[in-house]
């Protein structure tokens, strides 16, 4: 579990970080991103690493190999605690990007992943997004 500590500076980190992305600020952006980063390293490989925050930072990544490296962290971190509500949304995460990437099976395999792991979640809108975007790529297949 997430320290409720870590979970606000993270947290706090995303909305700064959206708002500074929102007003074209990429200095504070930067800055912002530097201080998430710092934490997610700071807390690795101790009682406080928490795929959490390390979801937060491949949010914001810009370079998309990147953001995938950094999710592919985050989900061995959630699959370590077995998180389902994290591994879903990791695997969602990831299943954009690789559509965006054109690495379409890896996006269906990550599909399919992310909706057993919501199998449970009460989030229907989530699990919905999760069926079209699925259904949407079988179709193309």
């Amino acid at each position: 579990m997430i320290s409720t500590k870590i979970y606000k500076s993270v947290y706090q980190l995303a909305e700064k970080l959206m708002d500074a992305d929102s007003k074209g600020n990429m200095q504070a952006f930067a800055a912002l991103y530097a201080e998430l980063k710092a934490i997610c390293i700071t807390n690795e490989n101790t009682d406080k690493d928490h795929p959490e925050q390390w979801e937060t930072l491949a949010d914001f990544t810009a370079e998309m190999d990147e953001a995938l490296a950094g999710y592919e962290k985050a989900l061995v971190k959630a699959t370590a605690i077995n998180s389902k509500d994290h591994m879903a949304s990791i695997a969602f995460s990831m299943a954009v990007l690789q559509i965006e990437l054109g690495q379409t099976d890896a996006a269906i395999k990550n599909l399919q992943n992310a909706k057993a792991h919501a199998n449970k979640s009460e989030d229907k809108e989530f699990k919905l997004e999760i069926d079209e975007l699925l259904a949407t790529l079988l179709a193309t297949e």
